[in-house]
């Protein structure tokens, strides 16, 4: 394989008291790494055992597009988070944020209700469309918005192993804590700097 599962950016207890080392423990260890094994186990001396993990995303379907999507989603997903994170962002990030939603407030508020109210299990992202416009969408199970020919840019997972151990089912509880404590709008700046320079 071309691809090896990423380690944590961070120690398990980084992000308490907003995600306990227990939610991580089990949302790494298991389910993590459980996609990351069936996905090996399914590539496994075929054509996609030397391609890249975003080449087999965009490229597969059922079983393989499934345990791919969720290692590249989980990966992305702990990169999106960091510990004193939170806040608001800056630069060429705020400036297309206010351009395309009216304010941080209204962006915010948009986010938290694409993931509190998104039905079942899934993922809310902020994205850069193929018009270089930002836009708030929400994806079901395993959909990665690569394979609709956007650009993530920061996510939240709201499957409920994300949140559970923490905030039972209240999943809004979670979403605030993410926005307010943990967003990583370093990373999110990165990927829209790397986003543009490569348009």
């Amino acid at each position: 394989m071309k691809f090896e599962m990423k380690p944590l950016p961070y120690d398990y207890d980084a992000l308490e008291p907003h995600i306990s080392s227990r939610t991580l423990k089990l949302h790494y260890d298991k389910h993590h790494s459980g996609y990351m094994a069936k996905l090996k186990a399914q590539i496994e001396g075929t054509p996609a055992e030397d391609q890249s993990l975003d080449s087999i995303v965009t490229g597969s379907s059922g079983g393989v597009f499934n345990a791919a999507a969720q290692v590249w989603n989980h990966d992305f997903y702990w990169r999106s988070m960091k510990a004193g994170g939170g806040g608001q962002p800056n630069g060429d990030l705020k400036t297309q944020i206010d351009e395309s939603f009216g304010s941080f407030a209204e962006f915010r508020d948009k986010l938290k209700n694409a993931a509190a109210s998104h039905f079942g299990s899934g993922w809310a992202w902020l994205v850069m469309r193929s018009d270089n416009k930002l836009e708030i969408v929400s994806t079901h199970d395993a959909d990665n918005p690569l394979c609709h020919g956007m650009t993530p840019l920061l996510t939240i997972d709201v499957w409920e192993h994300a949140y559970y151990l923490d905030t039972q089912n209240d999943r809004g509880a979670y979403v605030d804590t993410v926005l307010n404590e943990l967003t990583n709008w370093n990373f999110a700046e990165s990927n829209l700097s790397a986003t543009t320079a490569a348009k």
